[in-house]
């Protein structure tokens, strides 16, 4: 089969054969027909993470079941299916407490890759996916089912950006309804941010970023208010809230600067919310004696802190209704061997989600 392979940081993808071996007892085997671009195989692509090459990313996917390893119940040969970097064990502690995105049971994504290329090297998987790639070989806790007259490339989006946006609003601040919002950052995931925000009931959603056009599309799903970053930010999250600021904050983006401003714009008791993920290293400067003087919260959320069989049929539901945008988050389709062009394309930061789609 096929897949993209990156051999050296900061260097185009190469297209080559690759050999997916057979999947072991509690894995599954899905043929891929579409695989989003998400930033964060940007950011592992850049060295800004850590990890093996050569490696094979991509972790916004979904296909169809080609195989199921022994003991593996619930899903059928040919059935649709996500897939996703939730790789869980189902009984740490975190997953036993219906937290599987922090699980705290290791995977080797080199040792335990299904992935050799043609030499007989081992790939690294990439997310524990590697969904840049006509088949992937994954855990049966990444997947979940998908009705058969969804879209894949529309159901691939569910595996990352959405369920990101979507869950740090619903799942990590357990927002409540009448509060106002602010997001940083108006990209894919700060996108389904914002109608979460506005789904979940939200007075205001004031979405925030350095382009004029990404804060127009804030306002078709949903912000109330676009503002444009700068050093009068605080000043004017004041201004749109009666002067206390934001119930919530939440940053999207991975730039130190958003995290290092968005405690000024708590209002007291205010909650900020860390979505976006820096390259490691980086660090962030607060002032302890305010967080503490409001009562403020600052906490982190992954992946949306998602739980797939409960989140996913909820979002399916509310696209199905009309209500979550999924078909306007998709800019641009592309084959696998025009790979480099879609990667060059989200780099420019323009687009809201570049999607490869698979014969």
């Amino acid at each position: 089969m096929k897949a993209a392979i990156c051999r050296e940081f900061n260097a185009p993808l190469s297209i080559e054969e690759v050999t997916l071996a057979a999947p072991k007892s509690g894995q599954v085997q899905i043929r891929i027909a579409a695989c989003a671009i998400c930033h964060s195989d940007l950011a592992f692509m850049d060295n800004a993470w850590g990890g093996n090459l050569p490696a094979v990313y991509g972790h916004e996917a979904a296909g169809h079941v080609m195989a199921l390893g022994d003991g593996v119940e619930g899903f059928e040969i040919g059935a649709p299916v996500l897939v996703t970097l939730i790789r869980s064990c189902g009984t740490c502690p975190s997953c036993a407490t219906g937290h599987p995105t922090s699980c705290e049971t290791g995977f080797d994504r080199l040792v335990n890759s299904p992935l050799t290329d043609a030499t007989g090297e081992k790939l690294e998987q990439g997310m524990a996916t590697a969904g840049f790639a006509e088949e992937v070989v994954v855990d049966a806790s990444q997947i979940v089912t998908l009705p058969d007259d969804l879209p894949m490339d529309v159901a691939s989006l569910l595996a990352c950006g959405v369920i990101t946006g979507f869950g740090a609003v619903t799942n990590s601040a357990k927002m409540e309804p009448g509060k106002n919002v602010v997001v940083i950052g108006a990209g894919g995931v700060g996108l389904n941010t914002v109608q979460a925000a506005a789904i979940c009931g939200a007075a205001k959603v004031i979405a925030v970023d350095i382009s004029t056009e990404k804060l127009d599309a804030a306002t078709e799903f949903g912000a109330t208010h676009g503002v444009l970053s700068g050093a009068d930010l605080g000043e004017n999250i004041r201004t749109l809230t009666g002067g206390r600021g934001a119930d919530y904050v939440f940053v999207t983006v991975g730039a130190i600067g958003a995290f290092n401003g968005a405690p000024d714009l708590l209002a007291p008791r205010g909650q900020m919310v860390m979505v976006g993920m820096p390259a490691v290293g980086a660090k962030m400067e607060f002032e302890p004696v305010n967080i503490a003087a409001a009562s403020q919260v600052m906490r982190g959320s992954k992946m949306g802190e998602a739980v797939l069989q409960r989140d996913i049929p909820y979002l399916i539901e509310l696209y199905s209704q009309g209500r979550l945008k999924l078909d306007e988050l998709i800019s641009n389709r592309y084959p696998l061997d025009q790979i480099n062009e879609a990667i060059e394309d989200t780099r420019k930061g323009l687009s809201r989600r570049n999607v490869i789609v698979f014969d």
